[in-house]
């Protein structure tokens, strides 16, 4: 695909920034390219969506990813893709230096993550006149959940459903059109994605709780210099700690996206 390429707009204030910025100071082993080549994928609305009038990628994760190439001082390229797994799995063809993931063990062989910036509950929706009456009673035997696959909250259910049988299907549509003709017990999806679409379904409901909070993190190709993914950290854990990223979330009014607590160490 042909990227959209842009001049990075938005304020990093990060908290090591000066004459000595480690960050800055990764620049040639982050973005070795001399433009920030950033793994963007549509998958999760809470990050990104896309402009209704031209089409170009906009949103939390954007704004973020624009704050690091600001740091850095380089432009910043888009390198698009449908989901979250396609951006993983791409990680190895050397077409983009960074890209905003869900953190799982199942990517750890292909990606390198900072400490987790973002955390979402995930939950289910069911029929409405399903038995299914809380997030404990569906990893039960004989029950059938549906997850759009390679997204962070299918990789927790792949290592985690003990009695349920996990279904695959290609989308979150294809799930929910298997839901409606009664042929699984519940579908899996980020908590305010699935509030937002069905909390007035006639025919589903969302579950109340969750059965997992999503971290996303800030990935790194493996096979890169040991410094860019330190530097990346750092980046985000500046992020977090001056409250760039909670005033990223504010701006752009994203419901059930929240920035995690800053660490200890700032």
């Amino acid at each position: 695909m042909n990227p959209d390429q842009l001049m990075v707009p938005a304020d990093p204030r990060g908290a090591h920034q000066g004459p000595t910025d480690p960050v800055l100071a990764a620049r040639h082993v982050i973005a070795p390219t001399v433009t920030l080549r950033v793994g963007v994928n549509f998958g999760n609305a809470l990050f990104t969506t896309r402009d209704p009038a031209s089409g170009a990628p906009r949103g939390v994760g954007i704004d973020f990813v624009a704050a690091l190439g600001q740091r850095l001082g380089v432009p910043v390229t888009h390198v698009m893709h449908a989901t979250p797994g396609d951006v993983a799995a791409s990680a190895g063809s050397g077409t983009w230096d960074v890209a905003i993931l869900a953190i799982e063990p199942a990517r750890a062989d292909v990606v390198t993550f900072s400490s987790p910036m973002t955390e979402i509950e995930a939950t289910y929706v069911v029929a409405r006149g399903s038995v299914i009456g809380a997030v404990a009673d569906v990893d039960r035997p004989g029950r059938r959940v549906a997850a759009a696959p390679r997204t962070g909250y299918e990789l927790f259910l792949t290592r985690t459903l003990q009695q349920a049988t996990l279904l695959r299907p290609a989308t979150s549509e294809a799930s929910m059109d298997l839901l409606r003709r009664g042929e699984v017990d519940a579908v899996a999806g980020l908590a305010p994605t699935l509030h937002e679409a069905y909390d007035r379904a006639p025919d589903v409901r969302v579950l109340d709780g969750g059965f997992t909070t999503v971290n996303h993190g800030l990935a790194v190709p493996k096979g890169r210099p040991a410094g860019a993914a330190a530097a990346v950290d750092l980046f985000v854990r500046d992020m977090v700690a001056t409250g760039a990223l909670a005033d990223l979330i504010a701006r752009h009014g994203v419901q059930g996206l929240r920035a995690v607590r800053p660490a200890a160490d700032h």
